[in-house]
């Protein structure tokens, strides 16, 4: 196991402890959680925009536009825990984790096409990974006994997501392209910043909530 591999591990154990911990605390210890994240992101998000465009009068709006975003991604966060409860939430990011675990191990283990000239790293066997790994959280349904009906749409929603996830990875690796540089940020040891970690996750959430409502 590499050192980096290492930091990788101990960095996602201690994140994860502080996820549950305040998932399941109280709904406020929750909010504070997203709203911190949240923060956090937008800095960075400021730092890439500020090595873009180097004029200060353009990155107004694409800043501007990333703090409503996050604001989105807050409400999505709580209001989701609100109305369907910590399960729903654990759920969800389940399947964000073991869709971006997925890409990661599949990626690098059988390698072939690149998916696109966005993120060099990013294969076409990758996202395949991603896709069929996103289906693992419906394994611990599996054994609550979901009806037929109720697992054929989850099969659905665990895709979605994954694919919501992927295109996040992807926007993010963008302006990182653009920015010119590898990762969003250095706060993450073995994983870089806030972004490189939940770049699929900010982008998931909304967009869910935006189904929702839409259907």
């Amino acid at each position: 196991m590499t050192k980096e591999l290492k930091k990788r591990i101990i960095t996602s154990i201690i994140l994860l402890a502080i996820i549950l911990n305040c998932l399941f605390i109280s709904n406020y210890s929750w909010l504070l959680l997203l709203s911190l994240v949240s923060l956090i992101c937008w800095f960075e998000f400021i730092n890439l925009f500020k090595r873009i465009w180097k004029k200060k009068t353009i990155i107004i709006l694409p800043i501007i536009l990333s703090f409503l975003f996050l604001c989105l991604f807050i409400y999505t966060g709580y209001k989701i825990r609100i109305d369907s409860g910590e399960d729903t939430i654990l759920f969800i990011l389940g399947i964000c984790i073991f869709s971006d675990i997925g890409g990661y191990i599949v990626g690098k283990t059988i390698g072939g096409k690149k998916l696109t000239k966005i993120s060099p790293n990013k294969t076409v066997s990758g996202s395949i990974g991603s896709f069929l790994f996103s289906l693992f959280p419906l394994g611990i349904l599996m054994l609550l006994g979901l009806n037929e009906n109720f697992f054929e749409r989850m099969i659905i929603s665990c895709l979605f997501i994954s694919l919501v996830c992927q295109l996040g990875d992807l926007i993010i690796s963008y302006f990182k392209r653009l920015a010119k540089v590898k990762d969003t940020g250095n706060i993450l040891p073995g994983h870089g910043g806030m972004l490189d970690r939940i770049d699929g996750i900010i982008f998931a959430l909304p967009t869910l909530l935006i189904v929702n409502y839409v259907l």
